[in-house]
């Protein structure tokens, strides 16, 4: 009786020993660093004035042309005016960041 006691506690050694759960833990990898967003950029919209027309424009020399297609703007658009006096212009638009 002996012999079988101890083979039957053998077998169920075994069996709880392969059966067992495997541990909880977590696999532990290095994670990538995360890139941080880029800031937004700044569109052709809300940049304007003399200089970037004439530097999306391609002919610069066409803003001085009276008879320039329509693609090159008019003067109205690069001119600054006084609020207080009609149709005095005050100055010319350089840049003009618009918010």
């Amino acid at each position: 009786m002996k012999p079988y006691l101890v083979l039957i506690l053998l077998a169920a050694m075994t069996i709880t020993a392969t059966g067992a759960p495997q541990p909880l833990a977590a696999p532990i990898h290095a994670r990538p660093a995360k890139k941080p967003a880029p800031p937004p950029p700044i569109y052709r919209e809300n940049v304007q004035g003399v200089v970037p027309r004439a530097v999306r424009g391609g002919n610069p020399l066409q803003m001085l042309n009276p008879k320039a297609p329509a693609k090159y703007g008019t003067w109205v658009e690069s001119t600054s005016f006084d609020p207080n006096v009609t149709g005095k212009w005050k100055g010319i638009k350089l840049f003009e960041w618009i918010f």
